[in-house]
């Protein structure tokens, strides 16, 4: 009687593991470029509604803070006595498949709402 090729099976779940493990961590990377973005985005919302709130006209921000070229889109919205701000950049996703999940590209959206005297 023959035992069986331990090699051979190692071989086998490895190849069979293989594809799930990429694709693990090509999603965290994914998900980690998108928290990323967000946080970035966040921190120039602060920086925008301060030049906002200091006499800077949507145009002047937009070329200050170089958004046409960085491709972050700023849309300022009146409604009644209030300002609403929201920033948007479209982040292509590397992994394979995750597109069933998440729509490719993706876009980070920030959004927030101040008062406007």
């Amino acid at each position: 009687m023959s035992l069986p090729n331990k090699k051979g099976q190692a071989l086998v779940e490895f190849v069979m593991i293989l594809p799930i493990f990429i694709f693990m961590i090509f999603a965290c990377i994914d998900i980690g470029k998108v928290l990323y973005m967000q946080n970035k985005l966040e921190s120039r919302m602060d920086d925008i509604i301060t030049s906002y709130q200091n006499g800077l006209t949507e145009e002047n921000i937009k070329r200050n803070f170089d958004l046409n070229h960085q491709e972050i889109a700023l849309n300022i919205e009146k409604e009644a006595v209030y300002k609403r701000f929201k920033l948007s950049k479209k982040l292509d996703m590397i992994t394979p498949g995750i597109n069933l999940i998440l729509s490719n590209p993706w876009e980070v959206k920030v959004e927030r709402v101040i008062y406007d005297e």
